[in-house]
């Protein structure tokens, strides 16, 4: 992962590393720094549900500042069992404060829809208690644009005012793109692609998904200030090449012509 990330992504693209329950913290705050020392700004992911306690989480901490690092995704943690003392991000949260760190951009999750571990009521309301160590919210992945921006004007009416960037799907090969889909227990969404029939046909054809319809479903949110949607952020799944081949593309469409 880490030559394809170098060979395909642009040095001026932020990076995020994900937790796996699978290989633990330190694989991901290891592959953070090297792609720091590869000279790319990288967040990792620091899944509160995967550290043990205030010991583990201040060293992780100083080999961050040591890398360089100062950006951070703050997540609670796809296991059912804590590591440690961190049930959740809010704690974890609440701790990095505590400790001190030298970090200029802390991101957390935001839910456009029910999350399939987690009440709406308790999404909500973590929402509350975690903005005030936040500077940014990811919205988890919603193939319903409309969905995706009534929520962010929703979050904005509630008075967390924080930027959010849209959590999208970059060029992903569609079959990986099914199991996502499956895996994150999507509820809204599996109705729009219900009604959008056409659209899930285009899905399984040659050529597969490309992200731009979201975008431009998306588009009245952007213009929208109460919805404060400032930006993308593109789960690549490891689709690195054709991920950036497409955003390259988009951008070239957009530059206005001569």
């Amino acid at each position: 992962m880490e030559e394809s990330v170098v060979e395909h992504v642009p040095k001026d693209i932020a990076l995020t590393v994900t937790a796996s329950p699978g290989k633990g913290t330190w694989a991901t705050v290891e592959l953070a720094e090297r792609l720091a020392g590869h000279g790319f700004g990288v967040a990792p992911h620091l899944s509160a549900r995967l550290i043990r306690d205030r010991l583990e989480l201040g060293e992780i901490l100083q080999r961050l500042r040591d890398a360089g690092i100062r950006k951070a995704f703050v997540v609670a943690g796809d296991v059912d069992e804590p590591a440690g003392e961190f049930e959740g991000a809010t704690g974890l949260l609440e701790a990095i404060s505590e400790i001190g760190h030298d970090l200029d951009e802390v991101g957390i999750t935001g839910y456009p829809e029910s999350h399939p571990k987690i009440s709406d009521e308790m999404t909500i309301q973590a929402m509350y208690e975690k903005a005030p160590y936040a500077t940014y919210i990811i919205s988890q992945i919603c193939f319903d644009p409309e969905v995706t921006s009534e929520w962010a004007r929703r979050v904005w009416l509630r008075g967390v005012k924080l930027p959010i960037r849209v959590g999208m799907p970059g060029y992903v090969n569609r079959q990986k793109l099914v199991r996502i889909s499956a895996g994150i227990g999507l509820g809204e969404s599996a109705r729009f692609l219900h009604r959008q029939r056409n659209w899930l046909l285009k899905l399984f054809m040659p050529g597969g998904y490309s992200p731009d319809r979201l975008i431009e479903g998306l588009k009245p949110g952007f213009a929208d200030p109460e919805s404060n949607i400032q930006g993308l952020h593109i789960y690549t799944f490891n689709e690195l090449e054709q991920t950036e081949a497409w955003r390259r593309e988009m951008l070239q469409r957009a530059e206005p012509s001569a």
